[in-house]
């Protein structure tokens, strides 16, 4: 039996997804209707027989944890856990994490009390499908200290990431974090035939990474200001000689850290074979299990190309290229297009609704057009509004909703009063 733990990273703001991240951390913000980012690493986990796990975090986290207490019960017989390591003073520490290494080191008086002998440090903001279970196994046939999960990448997308020169054994002697252009072409590495004809000769770290206790353990010590495996552990550890592997994947990920790429990961979900495939026996995506109805739907919604999450009520005309999240209320011939609908926490009965002063219930109104948009939980859209996002708006930020990269983004729990034009 392979004994590996794995710890996974909540993050730090997340501004770049502002304003999905004013009110929680990145790994909670929901994603395809019923789902939160931190279910991907921890699902990935579970497919591939890591029970063990810890959630490090540090920034509006409440949000977070209480999913994670509600969602993730193992039984006596497994021995798994998915525990919170939330960051703490100590009598040897009295600051926050400070970065990715810094965080996973501080946690060490936690996670050293238990048996393993492999470590998987993850990112909680993600979206991928991956077999740790051959990754691990990959490490250890390299006899590695570190293995890097990288990811084959265009020129073009590698100035963004952490590239690795891998030679023909599959070590990697040397790293560079977000190399300039014109150094590139020494930054070429054996990738397979697919991947060269389409240019991607280029090894981007995915950020994952799985480390030897001892390996690990002693970088920490020899390196004790280091607060960055990407910048700092990782160069030192193939500085000195280590054995540091690289482990390709040549499956689908992406990284959800704007606004327009968390955007573009929710909306490709509702392709007809989407690159990241919800429906999977073998790559199941758990998350908290909810007693809620099935989504009704009334007066002939047009429905193509839409997820649609239980507990729904929908009286739209059309619904096209959308996700409609938990208990979504959407009024009588509302188009929603292209969007990002995330349904509310709680329902509000017929009697609640009737007493509203402003007349505007959780929801979406009547006659509403709502296109290339993110409406966060538990908005509160009026009839007769228009919502239209595009590459024609610039950046705005306002009181009930900020625009980012052309999509307009409505706020938690904000108010869009009737008859509001945004477009």
């Amino acid at each position: 039996m392979i004994k590996m733990i794995s710890l996974i990273l909540g993050g730090g703001a997340g501004s770049r997804l502002f304003p999905l991240t004013e009110k929680r951390s990145k790994p909670a913000v929901p994603i395809g209707g019923k789902y939160r980012l931190i279910d991907i690493p921890i699902s990935n986990c579970i497919n591939s027989g890591v029970k063990r796990m810890f959630v490090l975090t540090q920034y509006n986290s409440a949000s977070l944890n209480a999913h994670i207490k509600n969602a993730y019960n193992f039984d006596h017989f497994t021995q798994g856990f998915v525990d919170i390591l939330a960051a703490e003073q100590t009598p040897g520490n009295a600051g926050w994490f400070q970065g990715t290494a810094d965080a996973v080191r501080q946690s060490r008086q936690h996670y050293e009390r238990h048996d393993f002998d492999y470590i998987l440090i993850l990112s909680g903001d993600q979206l991928y499908q991956m077999d740790f279970e051959a990754m691990v196994k990959h490490h250890i046939a390299q006899h590695a200290d570190v293995t890097i999960a990288c990811l084959p990448v265009d020129a073009q997308d590698a100035t963004s990431f952490g590239i690795m020169k891998v030679n023909s054994e599959g070590y990697i002697p040397r790293f560079i974090e977000k190399p300039n252009a014109d150094v590139l072409p020494d930054w070429v590495s054996e990738v397979s035939p697919a991947n060269k004809k389409r240019g991607h000769q280029y090894l981007a770290s995915m950020g994952i990474y799985i480390f030897n206790r001892k390996a690990i353990s002693d970088l920490f010590d020899q390196h004790p200001n280091a607060t960055d495996f990407g910048k700092e552990i990782i160069p030192a550890a193939i500085g000195e000689g280590r054995k540091v592997a690289a482990y390709q994947y040549e499956g689908y990920w992406t990284d959800i850290g704007t606004i327009s790429s968390f955007f573009e990961a929710n909306i490709d979900l509702t392709d007809h074979i989407p690159a990241f495939n919800l429906f999977d026996n073998r790559h199941v995506i758990y998350t908290r299990g909810r007693m809620l109805p099935p989504a009704k739907f009334y007066g002939g919604t047009q429905l193509n190309r839409a997820l649609i999450a239980e507990g729904s009520i929908i009286h739209a005309r059309v619904v096209e290229a959308s996700i409609i999240g938990l208990r979504s209320r959407i009024g009588e011939n509302t188009v929603i297009k292209d969007s990002i609908v995330m349904g509310n926490d709680i329902y509000q009965s017929l009697q609640e609704m009737a007493v509203i002063t402003d007349n505007i219930p959780l929801g979406v109104g009547n006659y509403c057009h709502i296109e290339h948009a993110i409406l966060d939980k538990d908005c509160r859209i009026g009839n007769n509004v228009v919502i239209k996002g595009g590459a024609h708006l610039s950046d705005v930020d306002a009181a009930g909703y900020v625009i980012r990269d052309g999509v307009v983004v409505v706020k938690k729990g904000a108010l869009i009063p009737e008859g509001t034009r945004i477009m």
